[in-house]
């Protein structure tokens, strides 16, 4: 896509390059502005983004730009800024790229974050629009997008237990010795980075990177790359792929605003969809909210009493001790699975309840154990209150329809003695 303008670019010197490459993109106006008159420019203009071009030369002015950025709306205000090589953003949330990055590779990974933008756009007029005509709309969770993000860690080198530990301490971890095996999560999971780490010969990189930036599934997906970039790699493809050094704590900072941007991508995504049904799916996992499931259950049980159809109802129960995390990633994978004639819900304990429609018991068993076995062999082990890996095998209760069923003793027949109630 172009650029969006206006654009505001912050630097004390100024940047002819970097302005032409934005205006060649179709950012108008591109303004450059000092540090200094940075905050007055956003609160004058209201741009559609930020460029930090330039370092600040004290720390109350990197303040003052911070707050000019939190107070320019309620849409999301993407910051691109260049930063050293081992060094951190000059902004909390700003998206880094590496200091002497090119004038087109900024205007490539503005455009990746523009695109996150105009998602949160659609997304606050969509739900203006429909706050009048739907009385259970859905509420976009406000916490930490990074707290629902998931990043795949693959390498073969001796700083890959360093690596693998210092991302899982900030975002949901999944391991990989091979990029077949990423390859593998990435079509599975919902993922929101990669970093690639050392131990690959330069030609499994390239053929992995190719892959990756040929489908336009993972075009936005950050990429944190510890060896070097492979020459025939078209990076214009990639727009978050960062080639990073340092000390895995150095690379996960740098890594870090780029899966926070992706993972709001991901939840306004989800935000969409739920209010396209109006209300009927969760945002968090795509599953029916409770009200809507049991809604349909009450006419999916009288339909199949009326007709003489079989139903059958499971549930799907996972280990106490495996985290929030861990549970909404379950859910997600479980609303990628269910058939189109079924339907499932998240209940106030983490299980999973899924209506089969027109299935007789046995048949419903197969299609049980099949879901179960996915989620045994794609959801890593979590940890534990006590620190130990919990593995997510989730206890499957089937109860099929009976004449003298109601959903209540139906419910009561796969679920402990407690209602199920919406969070």
């Amino acid at each position: 896509m172009s650029l969006q303008g206006p654009i505001v670019v912050v630097t004390d010197q100024k940047d002819a390059d970097l302005v032409a490459a934005l205006a060649a993109e179709g950012a108008f106006p591109v303004v450059e502005a000092s540090w200094r008159d940075a905050p007055n420019a956003i609160a004058r203009i209201e741009p559609s983004a930020v460029v930090v071009a330039g370092p600040a030369k004290s720390p109350n002015d990197m303040a003052a730009l911070g707050n000019a950025i939190e107070q320019a709306g309620d849409t999301y205000l993407p910051v691109v800024a260049r930063v050293g090589d081992a060094a951190s953003p000059p902004l909390l949330g700003a998206l880094p790229v590496a200091v002497n990055a090119s004038p087109a590779r900024i205007a490539v990974r503005l455009a990746s974050a523009l695109r996150v933008r105009t998602l949160h756009t659609t997304e606050l007029r969509r739900s203006a629009a429909l706050a009048p005509e739907c009385d259970d709309l859905p509420v976009m969770a406000t916490t930490d997008p990074i707290e629902d993000a998931t990043v795949i860690v693959t390498g073969r080198g001796r700083g890959y237990p360093a690596l693998s530990t210092a991302v899982g301490e900030r975002v949901g971890l999944i391991g990989a010795l091979s990029v077949e095996t990423a390859a593998k999560y990435l079509n599975a999971r919902d993922v929101d980075g990669i970093v690639i780490g050392e131990g690959f010969n330069p030609r499994t990189v390239e053929a992995f990177l190719t892959v990756l930036g040929e489908d336009t599934r993972f075009r936005d997906i950050p990429i944190a790359l510890l060896p070097d970039l492979p020459a025939a790699i078209n990076a214009g493809k990639l727009p978050n792929l960062e080639p990073v050094g340092g000390d895995p704590a150095t690379i996960v900072e740098r890594i870090l605003p780029l899966v926070r941007q992706h993972a709001f991508e991901a939840r306004l995504q989800r935000q969409l969809t739920a209010l396209e049904a109006k209300g009927m799916l969760d945002p968090e996992t795509g599953l029916f909210t409770v009200t809507a499931f049991l809604r349909d259950l009450n006419r999916a049980v009288e339909e199949a009493k009326v007709r003489g159809n079989a139903m059958t109802l499971a549930r799907f129960t996972f280990p106490i001790p495996v985290d929030r995390r861990v549970n909404m990633d379950a859910a997600r994978l479980v609303s990628r699975l269910v058939r189109s004639a079924d339907f499932a819900c998240r209940a106030s304990d983490g299980s999973i309840l899924l209506a089969f429609s027109e299935t007789a018991l046995r048949s419903a068993h197969v299609v049980a154990r099949r879901i179960a076995n996915v989620l045994r062999h794609t959801m890593l082990s979590a940890e534990g209150d006590d620190g130990k890996p919990v593995r997510v095998d989730p206890t499957i209760t089937l109860a099929s329809l009976k004449s003298n069923d109601t959903v209540e003793t139906l419910l009561a027949r796969v679920s402990e003695p407690v209602a199920v109630a919406a969070q």
